[in-house]
């Protein structure tokens, strides 16, 4: 019996958050068994192709990838893993798929996309919430309102970005191959993201004043100092991103001044996914820190928890799906409408999204640097949670019983079996009077 159809447009082959997204959700309709499965390769912005050849536990991908869709052909199901303005319905039932919102909106055509379609998957409560809760006026022809709203109409599900346990887990140092050896401090604080475009204090994952606030709590201490480690990138992993967020380091620790500061060190290039969890691993590393403005969810802090390490993280948005309060360092704040320099045409300024309170942060860093013994308990229940309740298996399951009670039942092609004639059999025709 033949299995329904399913193509999937998505950036599965790309460096790019959207692209590990893609990934995961793919191999889990393909491991579900269920459907014949077809891959539509996007591009995701000006991020690099090639992961999946670099990674050949992911090549198994690209044997369902195909050019298009043949003509004439309508599938059974189509499912685009983008932002929600793309999304078109093609298919018998169409799925749109995104990481979703950062902050309190977006704009109108985001809604307008996800009423294009039959259901849509969702990274987060937040992003659900938002989606759900958001209205815009219709406008007529001459882009005056016309006293209708715009308002999501389409049933909308959370599918969490579950953590592969074959890679993400505790590792003990004696099997921990990656070289730290240049750096000289043995308490590091990591961070993990790309440093986006915003003033000081105003870039979404607000990576500059996490590095003042650091430097700030840290400087003219007697003793020995933390450091703090940026895996981090532009968005291009190349010598330009290198030197211009080396640029920004520099140009925070002028702007904080003295001599006697502690040191922040930046790592690039493409790490496997091993590679990652060597890094979360590695006895060097002591704690992840963030102090984000929204995150549709927020893997490398999921994917870090694992390691049974402390984690400082902003109290706000996709991360408090899978952040326990009684486990995590959850920081407080405040929402604030997102900076001009921030703003674009899909961070509308009229949104808010979060700003961490700064003496709290500082404090934050003090504490676990200090009383590092009081968070390893709690880093451990959170390393926990995530095995327990956010891996890749029960995210596969997951996404198996919202397909089982949504998709509907297609018509069968039945192959017709008509009877030959002997050809021996004489044939009489009637006779006519």
């Amino acid at each position: 019996m033949s299995k329904p159809t399913f193509y999937i447009s998505s950036p599965f082959d790309t460096y790019s958050g959207y692209g590990a997204r893609a990934r995961d959700i793919v191999k889990a309709i393909i491991k579900l068994d269920k459907y014949d499965v077809k891959l539509l390769p996007q591009k995701w912005g000006d991020t690099t192709w090639g992961f999946c050849a670099k990674h050949p536990e992911w090549k198994f991908l690209w044997d369902h990838a195909v050019q298009s869709i043949p003509q004439g052909i309508q599938p059974d199901v189509w499912m685009q893993i983008t932002i929600p303005n793309e999304f078109q319905p093609v298919g018998k039932f169409n799925i749109g798929c995104t990481a979703g919102i950062e902050s309190t909106g977006c704009q109108g055509e985001w809604v307008q996309g996800l009423n294009r379609m039959n259901m849509n998957f969702v990274s987060s409560k937040h992003s659900k919430n938002v989606f759900e809760n958001l209205s815009f006026d219709q406008l007529d022809q001459n882009n005056k309102p016309t006293g209708e709203k715009i308002r999501n109409q389409k049933p909308i599900h959370v599918v969490f970005e579950g953590a592969d346990l074959d890679i993400y887990k505790h590792l003990p140092t004696k099997d921990n191959k990656l070289d730290l050896n240049e750096i000289e401090e043995s308490f590091c604080f990591l961070f993990v993201g790309m440093w986006m475009e915003g003033a000081l204090g105003h870039d979404r994952k607000n990576v500059g004043l996490m590095i003042k606030n650091f430097l700030e709590t840290f400087k003219n201490k007697k003793g020995a100092k933390p450091a703090l480690i940026l895996k981090a990138s532009t968005g291009v992993d190349n010598h330009m991103s290198r030197d211009a967020i080396l640029d920004k380091v520099n140009g925070i620790r002028q702007s904080v001044g003295g001599e006697d500061l502690p040191n922040v060190y930046l790592l690039q290039g493409d790490f496997t996914n091993s590679e990652m969890n060597e890094l979360y691993n590695h006895p060097k590393i002591k704690a992840m820190v963030s102090h984000t403005k929204g995150e549709g969810y927020g893997r490398p802090l999921m994917e870090f928890c694992l390691s049974k390490k402390p984690i400082i993280a902003s109290g706000w948005s996709g991360q408090l799906d899978f952040l326990n309060p009684a486990y995590a360092y959850l920081l407080p704040g405040k929402l604030e409408h997102i900076h001009d320099s921030a703003a674009n045409k899909w961070l509308l300024k009229q949104f808010q999204w979060f700003s961490v309170d700064q003496t709290h942060a500082t404090k934050a860093f003090k504490n676990v640097y200090t009383n590092y013994k009081k968070y390893i308990v709690p880093s451990k229940q959170q390393g926990h949670y995530i095995k327990t309740n956010f891996s890749w298996e029960k995210m596969k399951e997951l996404v198996g019983k919202i397909l089982d009670a949504n998709i509907p039942e297609f018509p069968k092609q039945v192959d017709l079996k008509i009877p030959t004639l002997n050809p021996k059999t004489k044939v009489e025709l009637p006779k006519l009077n």
